[in-house]
């Protein structure tokens, strides 16, 4: 069997890169190569693991039987057709397989369950709170995976096939989701739950989304409860028979997010008054820097406006300069490379990368919402704290 797993949205890239290969030794090259392949997996019924020999050596003329390989749903791949014996033929089945033919899977999704309604959420940290509100009552899966940029994400055509099949689609709103409009619409009828509806965002305050909402109110516990509660009554709606299941999943862990509030209240308290400024590449934090008394500045104002100018880096390094902040950040989905330059021409350190519009793998410092907040704030102290000295 072929598991398909395409883990970024460079399909295309795949198949110009396979329609490139002259020759099988060519394609063996694409295939062992995991940048090339944008992150696609390849694994057989036999277990082989991804870009294993053998595999590669069945697709080369041979005296022996090719194999078959067949996706999740049936489809079977086999190397003998005449269509798939050259490059091309290759990548127009490949093509075929990724769009439609095989299901991706993920190891941070939920199993499908038929017997359970699907909920589909656009970015992780949703999927997280909708799993904490669900229980095991439905199946949550997430359109981006961990690591992907969420503004200016590009949905393919396996996501519009989940989609399709989905009982219900949450989206934060403000904004944040360019795409989802389109996206919904190509899936066709599907009930959606904008978790921000009906609440008074913070407006982004400068640049050319200035007066726009910013979108990333999970970023406030406090602001998070009323997505919980969003979050519980769209689902007794989808299921009244878990109505009572929900409600206790909700008001437990509204409870965690209280204690996550008091818990960074008193812990950003020991940051001296003159140090507490939070520098990042994206303003993603204006509504944590609101409730904890804290003053931002960034590059950006969303990643989708992340073009670095020279007014904007040079701004930038004035203010890390001029405050003397010793320690600033980036995020986990955009590069740190010209943060990096900002530190070192403000005499500041680099302290560490945030999560913000993406939770991180299950072993990473960032697997759950309330860990993101936690491994957010413990870099932040480390880096404003009153013995954390000025410099590279």
């Amino acid at each position: 069997m072929v598991v398909i797993t395409p883990t970024g949205s460079r399909v295309l890239d795949l198949v110009k890169a396979f329609i490139r290969s002259a020759s099988f030794g060519d394609l063996a090259g694409v295939l062992t190569d995991p940048e090339k392949l944008g992150g696609l997996q390849l694994r057989d019924s036999d277990g082989f693991p991804p870009f294993f020999p053998r595999f590669l050596q069945r697709l080369t003329p041979a005296e022996t039987s090719p194999p078959h390989y067949t996706c999740e749903n049936g489809f079977q791949l086999d190397l003998s057709l005449p269509l798939i014996r050259n490059a091309l033929g290759l990548s127009l089945v490949l093509l075929a397989l990724i769009s439609g033919g095989c299901r991706s899977r993920s190891a941070d999704q939920d199993p499908v369950d038929a017997s359970k309604p699907e909920v589909l959420t656009t970015f992780t940290v949703l999927a997280d709170l909708a799993r904490n509100v669900a229980g095991d009552r439905l199946t949550v899966r997430s359109i981006v995976k961990p690591g992907s940029e969420i503004h200016g994400y590009q949905p393919t055509p396996s996501d519009v096939q989940r989609a399709s099949s989905a009982d219900l689609i949450v989206e934060n709103g403000f904004g944040l989701e360019l795409w989802a409009r389109k996206f919904t619409s190509s899936a066709g009828n599907i009930p959606t739950l904008t978790l921000s509806e009906g609440m008074e965002p913070l407006l982004i305050e400068e640049d050319a989304y200035a007066g726009k909402p910013n979108p990333h109110a999970w970023m406030s516990p406090q602001r998070t409860m009323a997505y919980v509660d969003q979050l519980q009554r769209a689902f007794t709606e989808l299921d009244p028979d878990g109505a009572d299941q929900f409600a206790s999943n909700a008001l437990a862990y509204k409870k965690e997010l209280k204690r996550l509030d008091q818990e960074l209240r008193s812990a950003l308290e020991a940051i001296p008054p003159e140090r507490r400024v939070l520098v990042s590449c994206e303003g993603a934090f204006s509504y944590l820097a609101s409730d904890y008394g804290l003053e931002e500045a960034y590059l950006w104002p969303v990643n989708a406006e992340s073009q670095v100018t020279p007014r904007r880096m040079a701004r930038l390094i004035d203010t890390v300069r001029d405050r003397k902040i010793p320690t600033i950040f980036c995020e986990s989905t955009v590069s740190d490379k010209v943060q990096r330059q900002v530190a070192s021409e403000a005499g500041a350190r680099f302290g560490g990368t945030f999560y913000v519009d993406s939770l991180s793998t299950a072993d990473g410092p960032a697997p759950t919402l309330l860990k993101l907040q936690r491994h957010n704030v413990a870099l932040l102290i480390q880096g404003l704290s009153a013995g954390a000295p000025v410099g590279n």
